[in-house]
């Protein structure tokens, strides 16, 4: 599944291609990736201009001049791929992202004033496109269960570490991964965030000192950034807006480089399982401190 640096590339990629174009058509091949209304499609979807892209965690939000929200999760497999005077694939890279469209992986077309289309295709069918009123979508039962944005200007350390008071007896790594807890964060960058902090991963959450959440804080936000800035981080799973795979993974400094040398002291990076998901630590930096 992407993470919040693979969905904010393909935002931006939407942001600037799509805003200002009017959705003249829409068509899906089943209800269970388009799962509207056919009368509020046709009210509040088609005629309507794209006026701005928005993410909230994992979530894209195509906001619409009616008033509503296109809201759409890409799942495991999706693929947001625009043709038009400018051609981009995000999302899985399967030739969907290349050949021509649509495909039978295209599940929704939408087809815009220009002739230009922006095709939702989905392999597996686990994603969706569904419209709501745009004051309804922080409604949504994911939107009020999400955790804060990491990113957003006044996210500081405290408030950081205030999102981890009730899960003071969860391993610091689950309590990362849980996204009611903050939003976006999956396994590469829980792995990144905690060796750049050099903390282990079984650490429990009552165990870390407020200087520790600081710098836990700190290297989140520099690790989510800097993945922005190199298109993403999934090299198997996610290009970037230009159908460019994600640099990323020839930055990061312990995920999937057990047996490596650990870029800081030389040991090798193990792996392990924490929180049901492959772990990579540094077994020198990253000591386990038990509490006594």
């Amino acid at each position: 599944m992407p993470e919040l640096p693979e969905v904010e590339t393909v935002r931006t990629g939407l942001e600037r291609l799509i805003v200002g174009r009017t959705i003249a058509d829409v068509s899906f091949d089943t209800p269970k990736s388009f799962p509207n209304d056919s009368e509020k499609v046709a009210q509040f979807l088609v005629g309507m201009q794209v006026q701005g892209v928005r993410r909230r965690a994992k979530v894209l939000m195509i906001d619409l001049s009616s008033a509503y929200t296109l809201v759409t999760h890409l799942k495991m497999t999706g693929q947001l791929v625009y043709r038009g005077k400018q051609n981009f694939g995000a999302g899985h890279p399967t030739d969907s992202l290349i050949g021509e469209l649509p495909d039978r992986s295209t599940r929704v077309t939408l087809t815009f004033a220009d002739g230009s289309c922006l095709y939702f295709n989905d392999q597996r069918k686990f994603g969706w496109m569904m419209l709501y009123p745009t004051l309804e979508v922080p409604n949504i039962d994911f939107m009020k269960r999400v955790g804060p944005e990491p990113l957003e200007e006044d996210f500081t350390a405290a408030t950081f570490a205030a999102c981890f008071v009730r899960r003071k007896n969860t391993n610091i790594k689950a309590a990362l991964l849980d996204q009611t807890v903050v939003a976006g964060v999956g396994n590469i960058y829980a792995d990144e965030v905690l060796w750049g902090a050099k903390i282990h991963p079984l650490t429990l959450v009552k165990d870390l000192s407020y200087s520790q959440f600081e710098l836990l804080f700190t290297e989140l936000q520099y690790v989510l950034r800097l993945s922005i800035e190199k298109g993403g981080s999934t090299d198997r799973n996610y290009v970037d807006a230009e159908g460019k795979k994600g640099s990323y993974l020839s930055f990061a400094k312990v995920f999937r480089r057990e047996n490596l040398p650990c870029p800081r002291c030389g040991t090798s990076i193990v792996k392990t399982r924490v929180a049901g998901r492959g772990t990579h630590t540094c077994p020198k930096c990253q000591k386990l401190h038990l509490a006594k």
